[in-house]
C-alpha cells in the first residue's frame, strides 16, 4: 500500500494475468496461445516495416488495416475501430457505453477483466449465474441493465451461444450496447459480425491474440455501426490517439490478409481440441463442449488444484482458476499433438500415483 495512491487504486483488484514463466522446456498450456508461429507474411510485413519510416508517428486511424478487417466480414471501413490489444478495446467500450444508473449485465463464471473494469471505471454492474452446466441462459438477462457483455464462446467454459441467441439479446435490449467478446470465435463458434448492419446496438470484439498468433503485438479489433466506432474513437482520442505502432498495423493487415495460413492453423488447433477431449475423456476427465483453443476439465476424484500442482512438477503448467464455481476445473490451452500427449501421459502417471 502507498500513502500516495489515491482512494480508487486502494480499493482496486487487479487483472492477474496467465503466468509467463521462464523454465526451459516447459510444456505451456496456461494462456491459450496459439502454439504455432505467426504467418509467415506477416513476419515479413513486420520486418519491412522496421525501417527509417519508424522515425515518423503511424496512421492514427489505422485505415489499412480497418479496411482489410472489414473487407473479411463484408464491412466497410467505418465499422471497424483497432486498439492495442482487444482489452483496450473492451477498456474503451466500458467507458463510452456503460456509464448509466442500471448495472451491466455479464456471466458470473467469465472473463475476469469485465469486473475490474467496472471498478476502475466505477460502473454498477450485476452478474448473471451460469446454469448447472455451465452455460448461458438468455432469458436471465431480460432486466434493466446499462448493456450487456457476454463472452461468445464464453471463456473459462468454452461454451459458445448461437447468432439465434444473440439476435435475442440484441431484441432484448435494444436501447442499450451488447458487446459480443469473441476472443475464440475463429475456433468453431459463428461470429455475429455478420448482424451489425442489421443490429446500431451491437458492438462485435476480436483480437489478433489467439487464431492469428499474435499476442507479442498487441492488436485488438471491434465491428460496430459508424455510431458506436465513433464513441470508441472518442475514447481512443482523450487517451492515447496512436495505440498501434507502424509494425503492429503492418503484421496485423498481412495477417489478416493471409487466408490460407489462417484456415490451415485453425484446422490443426480444432483436430487437436478433439484428439486432446477424447485422450482426457479416457482418464475420467468430464469435458464441457468447447469451441475455443482450450477445454475445461474436471475430474470427480481428483482435487483440481492438486493436479495442476503436480502437473507443474512435471514442467506442465495449465490454469486453476480460484473461485467458488471454477475451483474445481482446469482450463487446458490446446497445444500441438506432440504437447498433448506428454499432457495425457503425464496424467495418466499423476492419477495411477494417487489411486
Amino acid at each position: 500500500m502507498s500513502r500516495f495512491w489515491s482512494p480508487l487504486v486502494h480499493q482496486l483488484t487487479p487483472y492477474v494475468p496467465g503466468e509467463q514463466p521462464r523454465t526451459p522446456g516447459l510444456i505451456k498450456l496456461n494462456t491459450n496461445e496459439l502454439p504455432y508461429g505467426p504467418s509467415p507474411r506477416a513476419l515479413k510485413a513486420m520486418r519491412d516495416a522496421a525501417d527509417d519510416t519508424l522515425r515518423l508517428y503511424p496512421d492514427p486511424v489505422s485505415l489499412s488495416l480497418r479496411t482489410a478487417l472489414g473487407k473479411r466480414v463484408g464491412l466497410p471501413a467505418d465499422h471497424v475501430f483497432v486498439g492495442n490489444g482487444s482489452d483496450e478495446v473492451l477498456a474503451h467500450a466500458f467507458q463510452a457505453f456503460f456509464a448509466h444508473k442500471a448495472p451491466l449485465l455479464f456471466a458470473d463464471v467469465t472473463y475476469s477483466f469485465y469486473k475490474v473494469y467496472c471498478e476502475l471505471y466505477r460502473l454498477p454492474y450485476q452478474t448473471v449465474a451460469l446454469d448447472e452446466t455451465m452455460q448461458v441462459q438468455i432469458e436471465d438477462y431480460n432486466q434493466p441493465c446499462s448493456g450487456v457483455v457476454l463472452a461468445n464462446p464464453n471463456a473459462p467454459t468454452g461454451i459458445a451461444l448461437g447468432l439465434d441467441k444473440i439476435r435475442q439479446l440484441l431484441e432484448m435490449h435494444q436501447d442499450r450496447v451488447v458487446l459480443v467478446d469473441e476472443a475464440y470465435v475463429d475456433f468453431g463458434a459463428e461470429s455475429a459480425a455478420s448482424l451489425v448492419k442489421e443490429y446500431a446496438n451491437l458492438l462485435v470484439v476480436q483480437t489478433f491474440s489467439k487464431s492469428r498468433a499474435l499476442a507479442g503485438i498487441r492488436v485488438g479489433f471491434a465491428f460496430a455501426s459508424p455510431e458506436l466506432i465513433e464513441g470508441l474513437t472518442r475514447v481512443k482520442d482523450s487517451f492515447n490517439s496512436y495505440p498501434l505502432d507502424r509494425i503492429a498495423q503492418a503484421g496485423a493487415q498481412a495477417a489478416a490478409e493471409d487466408e490460407a495460413w489462417f484456415c490451415e492453423h485453425v484446422e490443426k488447433v480444432k483436430a487437436s481440441r478433439e484428439r486432446l477431449s477424447a485422450g482426457l475423456a479416457a482418464l475420467g476427465f468430464s469435458i464441457l463442449p468447447s469451441q475455443a483453443n482450450f477445454v475445461y476439465i474436471h475430474h470427480v476424484d481428483r482435487s483440481a488444484a492438486r493436479i495442476a500442482s503436480d502437473l507443474r512438477e512435471h514442467a506442465v503448467i495449465v490454469r486453476h482458476l480460484k473461485g467458488e464455481r471454477t475451483a474445481d476445473w482446469l482450463r487446458v490451452t490446446i497445444g500441438t499433438d506432440q504437447q498433448c500427449d506428454v499432457l495425457l501421459s503425464v496424467l495418466r502417471d499423476i492419477l495411477l500415483r494417487n489411486d
